[in-house]
């Protein structure tokens, strides 16, 4: 409730301005049963029409002023409500930009979607909820017990009792609900966790004709899902007609108390009963709010957990900016992933020299993009120093490092929008001439000029109207428009024909002359034609030095070779 309370008082002036509006509907409100009492007693029993109609007229009156209330209270409640929740997303939103990758590892991508749409949307309802019902509820029934006992004071023991009724129900509901509707979050996360993975990855799972797979896979968690709802429902099922049959209960008692009453006493019975009708629906009015707030705070402890969170890395006091020229060194470098109990590289030593092209080999999970992961602080060093032109990585800029480093990915991606929009992605102030001379580098200048509307072509999400080969030369592309003083290129030629790959790397040669590139490759063909190799397997480094060095030194490395290239066998 501390973060709830903390929007709040940012937009303070306008709650405070919305709960008078509350507060004056809720007086016109209890108003009301007072004068058809007066009415009745005054009017009616003693025939008297001018007064009928000066109390009708009060009424009306009182009506109208109540309905203006409501309607200024609901646009500044929805107004805080909306304004508060936008502030939540987009606190939420900047701080998991700033959170490393271990950050986001933890936190799970489909939770923390989870918890800036459907966790805020929660919390704004029940924001809405406090300056359009909460507010009033206990307004009207402490006002309307007021005037019960001085309308009828012999049923104060009848209002005590409900009173107390009511309260241990209320907060039985809560205690019980709580929990459960906590679940439910957790259970929606791992809703759209599968959701999310199956659109992903829905050409895979139509090519294996896997559909039915995926559906009772949803189905699994959709249905956990139902029951967490279910049994958070349940508890407000019970409780709420619990809740309204004491204050009927307490109504029936209260008219037979009042059997006996006279005649001259018929209005202020009225106005009771209807002060009593009030106070069920203010005891219904708090019940459901309290369900809300249950809800909300258990959201809002989930939008916490995302605004406390720091970066897992080391953030200098005085973060240095070097000039960042290529040279890479690595000391005795260890890293393992946050709860995994085993390391992903051990004890690696290195030096990469400025504008060297290292191929880096292995097969598949030996570490190579763990290893390329810890240069741009993706992830760092659990042990061991990385040092970038003399810099210990973790004590750089980290916007000054990214800035110096591109990074194509395994998977290429890209965004909507146009080609041109996506190529300066690599650098917004890139001139046409830098977009044509990098999309020629990485062999993409051809479709991109075939296109119906070449650099102005839209591309859908993640660039689905094009294919695998177009994607990654894209991708390669935009890195280059960067002009890079460091360039990871990971695996990012999968999709291309050997041809293809043999010009994009011809391309890249000669655009990125100067730059250190680190070439991750399955291919040995590939990696062949750089200075250095380093050979990686399970983490630990095989090998590290020129083609015909690892040839005669390296048996992993001669393994690779002999099983792509064929040849003599080799140790």
């Amino acid at each position: 409730m501390k973060l709830i309370l903390y929007y709040i008082r940012k937009h303070l002036g306008i709650f405070l301005l919305s709960t008078l509006f509350l507060t004056m509907e809720a007086m016109a409100d209890l108003f009301q049963p007072a004068f058809m009492s007066m009415i009745v007693d005054r009017g009616i029993q003693n025939a008297n029409v001018r007064q009928i109609l000066f109390y009708g007229a009060c009424m009306l009156g009182i009506a109208m002023a109540g309905a203006v209330c409501a309607v200024m209270r609901n646009r500044f409640a929805s107004r805080v409500s909306q304004t508060i929740g936008k502030e939540l997303r987009r606190d939420m939103y900047h701080n998991v930009q700033l959170l490393s990758m271990e950050n986001i590892d933890r936190l799970r991508p489909a939770s923390i979607i989870t918890r800036i749409t459907n966790d805020v949307v929660q919390v704004q309802e029940f924001i809405n909820g406090i300056m359009r019902i909460m507010v009033k509820a206990p307004i009207t029934c402490i006002g309307a017990i007021i005037l019960i006992l001085i309308q009828t004071p012999r049923q104060a023991p009848v209002m005590a009792g409900i009173l107390a009724a009511a309260s241990v129900l209320i907060f039985g509901n809560m205690r019980i609900g709580y929990p459960r509707f906590g679940t439910v979050q957790r259970r929606l996360d791992r809703l759209n966790g599968v959701t999310r993975e199956f659109l992903s990855s829905v050409r895979v799972v139509k090519a294996f004709h896997a559909e039915e797979k995926e559906g009772e896979k949803f189905e699994d968690v959709s249905l956990e899902f139902a029951r967490a709802n279910i049994a958070a429902l349940r508890t407000m099922a019970v409780f709420s007609p619990l809740i309204s049959l004491t204050v009927n209960f307490g109504v029936v008692l209260f008219l037979w108390i009042s059997a006996n009453s006279q005649s001259t006493e018929i209005g202020r019975l009225m106005a009771s009963v209807n002060y009593m009708t009030q106070v069920l629906f203010a005891v219904g009015m708090i019940s459901n709010t309290l369900n809300v707030a249950v809800r909300a705070t258990a959201s809002s402890a989930r939008i916490e957990e995302v605004l406390e969170e720091k970066p897992a890395q080391h953030i200098s006091a005085n973060p240095l900016r070097p000039e960042i020229m290529g040279d890479i060194r690595m000391e005795h470098v260890s890293f393992a992933y946050a709860g995994s109990g085993e390391k992903a590289l051990h004890d690696i030593n290195l030096h990469i020299q400025p504008g060297e092209t290292i191929g880096i080999i292995g097969s598949t999970g030996s570490g190579k993009t763990t290893f390329v992961n810890l240069i741009p602080r993706f992830y760092d060093a659990v042990e061991g120093n990385v040092w970038i032109d003399g810099c210990d990585v973790t004590e750089i800029d980290i916007r000054w490092l990214r800035t110096a480093i591109a990074v194509v990915p395994q998977k290429a991606l890209l965004f909507s929008g146009t080609i041109r929009e996506n190529l300066r992605w690599g650098n917004e102030a890139a001139g046409e001439e830098e977009l044509r001379r990098a999309a020629e580098a990485a062999c993409a200048a051809d479709f991109i000029e075939q296109s119906p509307q070449r650099y102005d072509t839209l591309l859908g999400q993640g660039g689905i109207n094009l294919s695998g080969g177009q994607k990654q030369r894209l991708s390669l592309a935009r890195a280059l428009v960067r002009n890079p003083k460091i360039l990871i290129l990971d695996d990012c030629t999968s999709a291309l024909d050997a041809q293809t790959e043999s010009d994009v790397l011809k391309g890249l040669r000669n655009m990125a002359g100067g730059t250190t590139v680190l070439l991750v490759s399955q291919r040995i063909s590939t990696v062949m034609r750089t200075d250095r190799i380093l050979c990686m397997d399970n983490g630990f480094v095989q090998g590290y030095g020129t083609h015909e060095e690892l040839m005669a030194s390296c048996k992993t490395y001669q393994e690779i070779y002999h099983s792509q290239i064929g040849g003599g066998n080799y140790g």
